[in-house]
């Protein structure tokens, strides 16, 4: 069987047609067409205002794409975006008043049946250990009875695949939906399932923030009672688009005690608290250092920032996870701590910030439920 080619894409593609009979590749709305081991990726380029309506199409374009022979998959993502100082085709239905700046709310409301909790660990920087808390927060609430899926929403640089220690593509579901894939008990999903490794993913904003949208509604995730999202590094497109157009039931912040880090931290704090969405609190990872062959503890980062930060903005501190060498072997390995190593001391402390974020959620969530109407009297 011959490679799938850019040439076969476009002519399939070109059985697909718009209201007004034009095919999309005619109409110019097709990008650069990446493929990958035979899967191919790409966008189609419409106004924001009819992305909704064209959502079938893009659909159509997908399937099409995935039936040829020699294709192992498609992934194509409708990047709704304006080219500047165009106005629309149409004069736009009328909009709400505007809320004030920093007071849009996430939404509420379950974004994919079944998924009854969202939970997304987040940092301000890279290099904090956000991912392999993720995992083994994941793991944690597992080992609570809980049902448990985990997204990797870096698009451009993913790394559950690693972590987790996956390889293969996700099989679809004969439908339109991808299985995730399945490792210790979790489902997971990331970008590294769907290219290969190295790939560099040179995409605009708007085609990152719908193919994370597609990992999420796309999915075939099932019955969850959380859903761990490792969010990026940083507050930029991916970070506000899962925010905002994700029904987060919270966010844990993951920060070193060194100063910089907190820095950074406060601003993943700042947005999700713009966008009204729950801190259930900070882990303190790489907290001290604990000498394998003394015993003897170093505070290589600093102690206590993340903890006196905690106090500071009033949320809650969730727990301190130690720089140790078993964490960072199994995570290189594949086998996160909480599944390989259960009854370890490192195991327990994962064990118990899970149970931490759980009960803060749980509080959240109960105060919601008992607030009632406001009334008022004139």
């Amino acid at each position: 069987m011959s490679d799938l080619s850019k040439e076969q894409v476009l002519e399939a593609l070109k059985t697909v047609t718009l209201p007004d009979g034009r095919d999309i590749v005619a109409a110019g709305m097709v990008s650069e067409i990446f493929i990958d081991k035979g899967k191919a990726i790409f966008s189609m380029n419409v106004a924001a205002e009819d992305a909704q309506v064209l959502e079938p199409v893009r659909k159509q374009a997908q399937s099409v794409v995935a039936a040829l022979p020699n294709a192992t998959g498609a992934m194509v993502a409708l990047t709704a975006e304006r080219a500047p100082g165009s106005a629309p085709a149409s004069p736009p239905p009328a909009q709400p008043a505007k809320r004030p700046r920093g007071q849009t709310p996430a939404p509420k409301g379950p974004l994919v049946p079944g998924i009854a909790n969202i939970v997304a660990v987040a940092s301000g920087k890279g290099g904090v250990g956000k991912s392999t808390t993720a995992i083994n927060l994941a793991l944690g609430f597992q080992e609570m009875g809980l049902k448990v899926g985990i997204l990797d929403a870096d698009v451009y640089g993913p790394s559950l695949h690693r972590l987790l220690g996956l390889t293969g593509n996700p099989e679809t579901d004969g439908k339109s939906k991808l299985k995730p894939m399945e490792a210790f008990g979790l489902k997971a999903m990331s970008m590294g399932f769907l290219v290969e490794e190295g790939s560099a993913m040179i995409w605009r904003g708007p085609m990152v923030q719908q193919a994370l949208m597609q990992m999420i509604r796309d999915v075939e995730w099932g019955a969850l009672d959380v859903l761990v999202v490792d969010m990026p590094p940083g507050t930029g497109d991916a970070q506000l688009t899962m925010a905002q157009q994700v029904p987060l039931a919270g966010a844990v912040i993951v920060s070193t005690p060194q100063d910089l880090s907190l820095i950074d931290a406060r601003k993943g704090l700042a947005m999700f608290k713009q966008v009204s969405v729950p801190i259930l609190g900070i882990v303190e990872n790489m907290s001290y250092f604990l000498c394998p062959s003394c015993g003897e503890r170093s505070d290589i980062f600093g102690h206590g920032g993340a903890i006196s930060e905690a106090e500071k903005i009033k949320v809650p501190f969730l727990g301190a996870v130690p720089l140790h060498m078993d964490i960072r072997s199994t995570s290189d390995e594949g086998k996160p701590l909480v599944a390989s190593e259960p009854e370890g001391v490192h195991a327990e402390i994962y064990r118990t910030i899970a149970k931490n974020t759980w009960a803060e959620l749980e509080k959240i969530k109960s105060e919601e439920q008992t607030k009632g109407p406001k009334i008022t009297i004139e």
